[in-house]
């Protein structure tokens, strides 16, 4: 496949990018033979995140209209209907929002700016943006020589393959290059080097985790993209995303853990938990989840009046501060009252 030189591509990239009306005006419009102009239509609401939309809609990019609230999913027609003169090729995996299309005039022909090809947006409207291209012919143009370019369904090239220019090699999404990723024409159109080759890339089977288990089909490899689930078993709680993917690399994204709950290091005082004061045998099993605060009471060395030191639960280990100190039995029974959680707090100034 042939397409537009890389500074027109990177604007194309560039534009694509851009939800700031102004700045995106300025682009196209400084792009004129590479973009075709965005269709004059009624923009969606406005919106600046997925929460000022109503309706399981997204707030997504959409052009010149800036950041709008789409339903996801829509599509643009596809096939279009055949033209004449022209090829129409989807440059997308599918003709979703913000897919791309090129209109690529057949040789011999252009559009009415001098150039043979133009990229097309699927824009919010479920409409690629645009007018429909005509290719008109061109018959005091000179033939144009070229390479012959390979063909391969994960291979694409990026230039005209004309006899005494530079094509640029890219592969599609789940493999990568193998070879020269530039490339030159000579006049007897022959290349300076061999064409490279796409191969595919594959992740491994996913780890196991301790304490949790995976939700996935079990495969020898599995593709770029692919998605697992991780869950963590009862009273162990998952530290990181519960879901991986394998990554265009060969490797998969970040792999959380399944962490344990903390025992209370105190049995005859009251402490605080998710800001309500409590006694540890009120909570379940006298325990809290990792990554939990647990706030103790102190006894001041010398006043009779207490303040507070918070710890945290990480993996099943959580430790009295070294201010506490635990009543014994006999306080507890005896004088319930005078328990160090249960006297009067500390004045700040006691605390200097």
């Amino acid at each position: 496949m042939l397409t537009p030189s890389r500074p027109n591509l990177c604007r194309i990239i560039l534009i694509f990018c851009i939800c700031d009306q102004t700045l995106l005006e300025k682009i196209i419009q400084s792009t004129p033979r590479v973009l075709g102009n965005e269709r004059k239509r009624t923009c969606s609401k406005k919106c600046l995140q997925d929460k000022d939309c109503a309706n399981k809609r997204q707030c997504l990019c959409d052009g010149q209209c800036g950041l709008s609230c789409l339903a996801p999913g829509r599509t643009c027609p596809w096939p279009l209907p055949p033209a004449e003169n022209i090829e129409v090729t989807l440059l997308s995996p599918s003709p979703s929002f913000s897919a791309l299309l090129e209109a690529r005039c057949h040789p011999g022909y252009a559009m009415a700016n001098g150039l043979g090809a133009m990229i097309r947006r699927c824009q919010g409207d479920r409409q690629w943006s645009g007018g429909e291209p005509l290719c008109i012919g061109s018959p005091a143009a000179e033939p144009v020589v070229l390479c012959p370019v390979p063909v391969d369904e994960l291979l694409s090239v990026w230039g005209n393959a004309a006899v005494g220019t530079i094509v640029r090699y890219r592969c599609g999404p789940g493999s990568v290059l193998v070879g020269h990723s530039e490339n030159f024409c000579h006049e007897n159109q022959t290349w300076r080097y061999p064409h490279p080759i796409c191969r595919r890339v594959f992740c491994p089977p996913p780890v196991e985790i301790d304490h949790g288990y995976l939700v996935a089909v079990q495969k020898s490899e599995y593709n770029v993209n692919d998605t697992i689930y991780y869950l963590c078993k009862k009273t162990f709680l998952l530290d990181g995303p519960n879901q991986v993917t394998c990554q265009s690399n060969g490797t998969w994204s970040t792999v959380p853990s399944c962490r344990a709950p903390c025992p209370i290091p105190a049995q005859r005082s009251r402490v605080v938990v998710g800001g309500i004061k409590r006694w540890p045998y009120d909570l379940t099993d006298g325990m809290v989840t990792h990554g939990e605060d647990v706030t103790f009471f102190c006894k001041h060395p010398e006043k009779q009046c207490s303040f507070t030191a918070t710890q945290a639960c990480f993996d099943g280990q959580l430790s009295a501060p070294g201010c506490y100190l635990d009543p014994t039995w006999f306080q507890y029974t005896l004088y319930p009252h005078r328990l160090v959680s249960e006297i009067d707090s500390c004045d700040p100034t006691d605390l200097e």
